[in-house]
């Protein structure tokens, strides 16, 4: 099968993942408006190129949060990899190392916190629920820091999980629920399970010994589940603020007068994200709530982008509007769950051919360059 597009990798991810999987990877919550929105909005923007410009060279580089980027990408944090593929975490990470890309490792991930850093060359990132628990919350946050991870990242957006119906309807529950159908498909799909027979031990690999008793997925999946905590405020970013002590990130701001208190809390960086349509489904797509954002924050915090992007065009839509970088989910996963850390070269290689054609094509050498006179959103 020939890979031109971020597109082939999710139909080849289609073909070689158990449904269950890869609807778990694909889809987003109840009707899944927000999922699909992410994605249409970014062709609501126009662009809005300018010729007879020396474009002889192009740079993609970025700095965010201190730390230079050969692409403005960073591969979102993203829990179970290893699902997709045996040591996903590690494959992943190292093929954005390689990439020049960022990488901002899950608490949720089947790989260590300690075995990532170890294995890749730049410093990671790192994201955290803050949990009912706050000593498990300090414990990951002290671990991160020992770990050489250069920021903490802070998902804001998750009071509770929302109701994915694709994962209700295949019975990828806590606890699951298996059925006929479940497991003749993945009978089908011999590749996947012999990977997963002969791979590592996957579970909730930053979290083995939290629950005092087992150590198997669906037992830490089953405590994670119950430690959302439904009372967090901005004082609890102030104490993880506190503790952690260098660059922090709120991910999941939608709301202008959210990305202000955030900024008047002291973050650093702020990530438009509605956690890829996962959450409440109805809310604004990223790109639509981007502009408001880096209005509101006016200059005083670093913006990023996260839910949507499938295009290298997207991302110069993105840079356009005033984010610093790109973050995404679902298409590393895709490469990944296609051909383990090859499939996410590839995917990243993808992007950064495409924004550089893109570059050329607007006139600009450099996505530095970019700003709103870049787009227009298109009339109906």
């Amino acid at each position: 099968m020939i890979i031109a597009n971020i597109e082939d990798l999710r139909r080849l991810a289609r073909r070689r993942l158990p449904r269950a999987l890869f609807d778990f990877i694909d889809g987003g919550a109840q009707d899944e408006v927000t999922l699909r929105a992410n994605v249409d909005d970014f062709h609501r923007l126009a662009l809005l190129p300018r010729v007879l410009t020396d474009v002889s060279k192009r740079d993609q580089s970025v700095t965010v949060m201190g730390r230079s980027l050969d692409i403005p990408l960073i591969l979102s944090p993203t829990g179970l990899p290893g699902m997709l593929w045996p040591n996903g975490a590690l494959e992943a990470s190292q093929a954005a190392d390689k990439a020049g890309a960022g990488f901002c490792l899950s608490s949720m991930s089947t790989s260590t916190i300690e075995d990532v850093s170890d294995r890749v060359g730049r410093p990671i990132w790192f994201q955290l629920y803050v949990m009912r628990d706050r000593g498990l919350s300090r414990a990951l946050i002290e671990r991160a820091k020992a770990a050489g991870c250069s920021a903490l990242l802070l998902t804001v957006d998750l009071a509770m999980q929302g109701q994915r119906d694709r994962d209700v309807h295949n019975g990828l529950t806590l606890p699951p629920t298996f059925r006929a159908s479940n497991l003749l498909d993945f009978a089908l799909h011999p590749g996947w399970v012999w990977r997963y027979l002969n791979g590592p031990q996957v579970t909730l690999a930053n979290l083995v010994g939290a629950t005092g008793g087992k150590d198997d997925l669906f037992t830490i999946a089953g405590f994670v589940n119950s430690q959302f905590d439904q009372s967090i405020t901005w004082k609890d970013i102030e104490w993880a603020k506190s503790i952690w002590g260098g660059p922090l990130a709120l991910k999941g701001i939608l709301d202008p007068e959210d990305a202000k208190l955030a900024v008047q809390h002291g973050v650093d960086a702020v990530i438009v994200s509605n956690h890829g349509g996962r959450q409440l489904d109805g809310v604004r797509s990223a790109i639509a709530a981007l502009p408001d954002v880096v209005d509101a924050v006016d200059g005083k915090v670093e913006v990023l982008l996260d839910g949507g992007v499938r295009r290298g065009t997207d991302i110069l839509k993105a840079l356009s509007l005033g984010a610093k970088a790109c973050m995404i989910g679902r298409p590393f996963l895709y490469g990944l769950a296609s051909m383990g850390g090859p499939g996410v070269t590839r995917a990243l290689q993808i992007f950064r051919n495409e924004i550089d054609v893109a570059l050329a094509l607007m006139g600009r050498s450099s996505v530095r360059e970019l700003d709103r006179s870049a787009v227009a959103w298109a009339s109906s």
